[in-house]
């Protein structure tokens, strides 16, 4: 990797005292490039534009900021999935104050995402992970707009999914639309879609759960050459199981 100063740093010492020059200057400059956590010439065009470096645990909340404000106006849903997503990680209140300030200033649009993403793009589970709280942030206020889809989209692109990858992830938390207000699985058949009995053993009703959520989740036809409708289906299917869990679990106090 060609760290700035450190390229800058050899230059100079070449320029001044040949081969040993651009060795102790290279030195220098990469000590520096350390110290100003610079890796990359955006890193220092984002230095010289006088914000301050955007740390990787920050950039999460920088991404959630851009989506919440990108269609005009953030909504309180916005504010409470943020929160939502500081609890999901557990932050100390150092680490929490952080994130809203990386917030607030996503909201703002200026910060360039393209570096930062490279690098989370070289851990697989952090960029689907990144991936999964954007849309989080998309359907906290029950719709995404074109904007948002857009940059998620965009973002899951430089991360390494294609459009049709980042789109599934997408089917997981898009609100459920039912016809009749109010309609809800029944009890009898939260049962019968988990292949279980009334008198059926906790643990054996987990297990079940769990071996049907495997069979089904669309995780497992993204990059298989799946459909687009096969991916929806598979994620209606992994949302009606969660639902038969959840009620089973209710009614029987576990």
């Amino acid at each position: 990797m060609w760290w700035p100063s450190t390229v800058i740093g050899a230059g100079a010492g070449f320029a001044v005292a040949s081969i040993p020059g651009a060795l102790l200057g290279a030195l220098l400059g990469q000590a520096m490039d350390r110290r100003l956590r610079l890796q990359s010439w955006a890193d220092c065009r984002e230095r010289l534009s006088g914000r301050p470096p955007l740390r990787d645990d920050e950039l999460l909340f920088v991404l959630l900021g851009r989506l919440a404000k990108s269609d005009g106006r953030v909504a309180p849903g916005h504010i409470q999935q943020a929160r939502q997503e500081m609890a999901r990680l557990a932050l100390a209140e150092p680490a929490r104050l952080r994130a809203i300030a990386a917030f607030n200033r996503g909201k703002a649009g200026k910060d360039r995402f393209s570096h930062h993403l490279q690098r989370i793009k070289q851990q697989p589970h952090a960029a689907e992970g990144t991936l999964r709280a954007c849309w989080r942030m998309v359907w906290a206020d029950g719709r995404a707009g074109v904007n948002e889809r857009d940059l998620v989209l965009a973002w899951g692109q430089q991360l390494g999914l294609s459009r049709r990858e980042a789109q599934a992830l997408s089917l997981e938390y898009e609100p459920r639309k039912t016809g009749v207000e109010g309609s809800t699985l029944t009890y009898a058949g939260a049962l019968r879609l988990l292949g279980v009995a009334a008198d059926t053993e906790a643990d054996q009703v987990k297990q079940a759960y769990r071996r049907l959520l495997s069979r089904h989740h669309p995780d497992k036809l993204v990059g298989n050459g799946a459909s687009e409708a096969q991916v929806r289906q598979a994620t209606e299917t992994t949302r009606e199981l969660h639902q038969a869990y959840a009620l089973v679990r209710k009614r029987r106090g576990l």
